[in-house]
């Protein structure tokens, strides 16, 4: 089903919104959690990720982007205001903890198993996130989400509200200077 049925049929009866938290959960799962880098933090921005898209969805109208992207939007903004909120501009790729976590239900539990896993087995890929994590956010946000999430230019200038141009600047000037602090070794 596409987007557009699957809307109307959330807008006649709520309870559909499962389906759409089923398509898109772990992608906007995984892109806060490569932001935050903080599995407890992330667990808090998805839920209220899907909260206000929840809330929202009947407003939602097709205007040229997807709800795919509309999430992502409301992604990147939960994430500033946590990073606002917290003052942690600094610490955005810091390593999470590996403790257990009881407090969340299986299926959170899984979804943490098979991230750190992934990270575990990146040590490149985490010795990159350190260098990065010292670029000003806006160059994060462009690489994080072109690398990281492989969102093409039309999508990022969509999620972020910026013009193309700017979007190809930032990603030319923030790998440069990524490349610079990765060649320091």
């Amino acid at each position: 089903m596409d987007e557009t049925g699957l809307l109307d049929r959330i807008k006649q009866k709520p309870g559909h919104f499962s389906e759409l938290f089923k398509l898109y959960y772990k992608q906007i799962f995984g892109y806060i959690f490569r932001r935050t880098g903080n599995f407890d933090d992330t667990a808090d921005i998805a839920a209220d990720t899907f909260m206000k898209a929840f809330r929202h969805i009947h407003n939602f109208k097709y205007t040229g982007i997807s709800v795919k992207v509309w999430l992502y939007r409301i992604a990147t903004n939960e994430i500033n205001l946590y990073f606002r909120h917290k003052h942690k501009h600094n610490s955005i790729f810091e390593l999470i903890s590996t403790e257990d976590k009881n407090i969340f239900n299986d299926h959170i539990a899984e979804d943490k198993r098979e991230i750190e896993s992934e990270l575990e087995r990146h040590e490149q890929f985490l010795s990159v996130l350190k260098e990065l994590k010292t670029l000003p956010v806006k160059y994060q946000e462009v690489i994080a989400l072109k690398y990281f999430e492989g969102k093409d230019n039309k999508e990022i200038v969509e999620i972020l509200k910026i013009n193309e141009g700017t979007l190809k600047s930032l990603i030319s000037r923030g790998l440069e200077k990524l490349r610079k602090k990765c060649n320091q070794f």
